[in-house]
């Protein structure tokens, strides 16, 4: 990466469950990891950290930039600063 080139942040979009009885919670999970297959793992990985029993992946694939808005603005930050972020939408 040139020192002039945005971070790479990687976007996940899926469904979560907390039980097999709950509803569906859509999210889009954000993060930097250096390959599709670990951004998959490591998305899987904390979303059983925070306590989601079920997960349903969607789509994955990398954000051009800063988002403009809330909460993704935030959550690429913190994917920037190394976090993976969930964010619920809807």
């Amino acid at each position: 990466m040139n020192d002039n080139e945005e971070p790479r942040v990687t976007i996940i979009v899926g469904r979560v469950w907390r039980s097999d009885s709950a509803p569906a919670e859509r999210i889009n999970v954000l993060l930097r990891a250096p390959d599709d297959d670990s951004a998959v793992r490591m998305t899987l990985e904390a979303l059983a950290r925070e306590g989601y029993s079920r997960a349903e992946l969607d789509q994955i694939g990398e954000l051009e930039g800063m988002p403009d808005e809330e909460p993704h603005m935030s959550a690429w930050q913190g994917a920037i600063e190394g976090e993976i972020a969930i964010v619920q939408v809807g």
